[in-house]
């Protein structure tokens, strides 16, 4: 009995439809929210004490049918379908491996040094040409790859080709002959319909040999992709996935793989909701790789825009009854598209598309999906043809499609963090792992409103540009009273704007003024005498045991 003196009933709570949608906030965002989504992380050695038992009525097992299923050869399982007396066969699962990874992440809050080196596991499979594909978050800051097959006791070492962070997918092989030895790659199938049976493969947590977990196809829309801080195609499934299951394939009933799971929801109001890369995802990183010899990207159009749903805002635009679109509110300066594309402009349709008042577009039978879609499914340096109508006249352009460039960057693709020391001013860059750093994995709440915006809204006015702070000060006498700077934009060195880091770094090694004079964000400064800062920093080095003041891609 609690203090209100009403016990409470036990139950599930009652379902709420809600929406992915970033544009259409719903009472029910906090549930959907990205925070929510996890990624399905790789396992790490876990006890068996750390495995908790549900409570609740156990299920009752089906009887089992007198008639027995044909015999099964080649390690090939069967799965019984419904209502048919023959069962399905899924392919040998001798072409699912077991992945184990050694990272070692760099630290952004201590830029110099890197991180103590932990193990993971995940799962991966088999495909042509003596690959093999698994997730990017799997092998992330990888120091060593190796593979298992299924039934061996023998590790091979593996290379990894392409990490295609945006996709969450990566590319390996192994040089070793052996393990590809009686080895069947996979073959891929068709994007999915609602309600085909899938069938998740791999490694996850709770024990050591292969799992099976099947389900349906609940839903298909653009999904956020939560490593690669993207909006791509995805599947959201209701098989169980796990850690350890990020890169194990999703079958279908022909055996074929129609996705790869990477990630699942996790909140109170949500159960078996999955998610998985679909193929047409899978096959541009293929094809992407085979054409450039490395992975390059998906293409995004460097806009945002608005939905015009509104029938006065429509009449107000100049739009005539039949014609659909969205509007453009704000065009990155740096995209190539900047150079055709207006703020105000409604795009009516992309490469013969029509786009709806919603930004949707048709998508298969009585299904529509974000028109982001189309351009997901170019390549970088392709063109596009665009159809936008401004001042109530329709204008038609060719573009050029290129990756999507944000002043605060969501990954840093596996580089080390830049840094600059001077006089125990520890200068950085922003990034996404970067606040996650300094703030934990609740950054968006955690970290400063400013900071935010700019993650949020802000675009770079030149294709180099970053963003500096004061990540630390390393306390010394000669910076007595500017101790409690902490991530602080740098917006100017002796009058002179700060554009990035080179800039700086290279802005104050080449000085020849007495001072060296910071121009801060909330108008702070921070002013020091030259000679005086250059002699601290030696001795600043050699205290804190920094190799160097700075970083060796900021070297001349």
């Amino acid at each position: 009995m609690g203090s209100d003196g009403k016990r409470k009933k036990r139950g599930r709570k009652p379902k709420t439809q809600t929406t992915l949608d970033p544009t259409t906030p719903t009472s029910n965002d906090e549930v959907f929210s990205v925070n929510n989504v996890e990624i399905v992380n790789s396992t790490t050695p876990t006890s068996a004490n750390h495995l908790e038992n549900r409570r609740g009525r156990p299920k009752k097992r089906p009887k089992h049918s007198p008639e027995k299923p044909p015999p099964l050869t080649n390690g090939e399982i069967g799965v019984a379908t419904p209502g048919e007396g023959v069962a399905r066969v899924l392919p040998a699962m001798d072409a699912v491996v077991k992945v184990f990874c050694v990272h070692t992440e760099p630290n952004f809050s201590l830029p110099w040094q890197r991180k103590r080196q932990y193990s993971s596991s995940s799962s991966g499979f088999v495909i042509r040409g003596r690959r093999v594909l698994t997730n990017a978050h799997s092998v992330e800051h990888y120091t060593q790859v190796k593979l298992k097959k299924r039934g061996s006791d023998t590790k091979y070492l593996a290379t990894v080709l392409a990490i295609g962070t945006e996709c969450d997918i990566a590319l390996l092989t192994v040089n070793d002959d052996e393990f590809w030895e009686g080895v069947s790659p996979v073959e891929f199938g068709e994007l999915p319909a609602l309600q085909d049976a899938v069938t998740v493969v791999g490694y996850p947590i709770g024990g050591d040999t292969i799992s099976v977990t099947s389900g349906v196809v609940s839903r298909i829309e653009i999904l956020s992709y939560v490593h690669g801080s993207t909006e791509l195609l995805g599947l959201q499934i209701d098989a169980a996935i796990n850690s350890g299951n990020s890169g194990g394939p999703a079958f279908n009933d022909k055996g074929e793989c129609v996705g790869i799971a990477f990630q699942s929801l996790k909140h109170e109001d949500a159960e078996n909701i999955g998610y998985v890369i679909p193929t047409p995802v899978i096959k541009h990183f293929i094809q992407d790789y085979e054409k450039n010899g490395a992975y390059t990207g998906f293409p995004f159009l460097g806009i945002e825009w608005q939905k015009m749903e509104n029938p006065d805002l429509r009449m107000a635009m100049g739009m005539k009854p039949d014609q659909k679109g969205v509007r453009i509110r704000r065009v990155d300066p740096t995209a190539l598209e900047s150079e055709v594309l207006q703020p105000s402009d409604i795009i009516l349709s992309f490469d013969g598309v029509d786009i709806a008042n919603d930004g949707t577009v048709p998508f298969r039978h009585g299904e529509r999906i974000g028109f982001s879609y189309l351009i997901s499914q170019k390549y970088t340096g392709d063109n596009a043809a665009i159809k936008v109508l401004r001042n109530s006249k329709t204008l038609e352009f060719v573009i050029k499609l290129s990756t999507h460039r944000r002043l605060i960057p969501p990954h840093v693709k596996g580089k080390p963090p830049s840094y600059y020391i001077i006089a125990g001013f520890v200068f950085t860059t922003v990034s996404v792992p970067y606040l996650r750093s300094e703030y934990g994995k609740e950054y968006e709440f955690e970290a400063p409103v400013k900071l935010l915006d700019k993650l949020l809204h802000s675009m770079p006015q030149s294709p180099d540009e970053q963003m500096v702070v004061v990540s630390q000060v390393l306390v010394a006498d000669i910076n007595i009273g500017y101790e409690d700077i902490v991530n602080t934009q740098v917006l100017a060195f002796n009058g002179k704007p700060v554009k990035n880091l080179k800039s700086l770094a290279s802005m104050v090694e080449n000085c020849d003024d007495e001072f060296l004079k910071f121009d801060l964000e909330y108008d702070q400064i921070v002013v020091l005498r030259m000679k005086t800062a250059k002699e601290a920093t030696v001795d600043i080095l050699t205290t804190h045991c920094i190799p160097s003041a700075i970083s060796d891609d900021l070297k001349p």
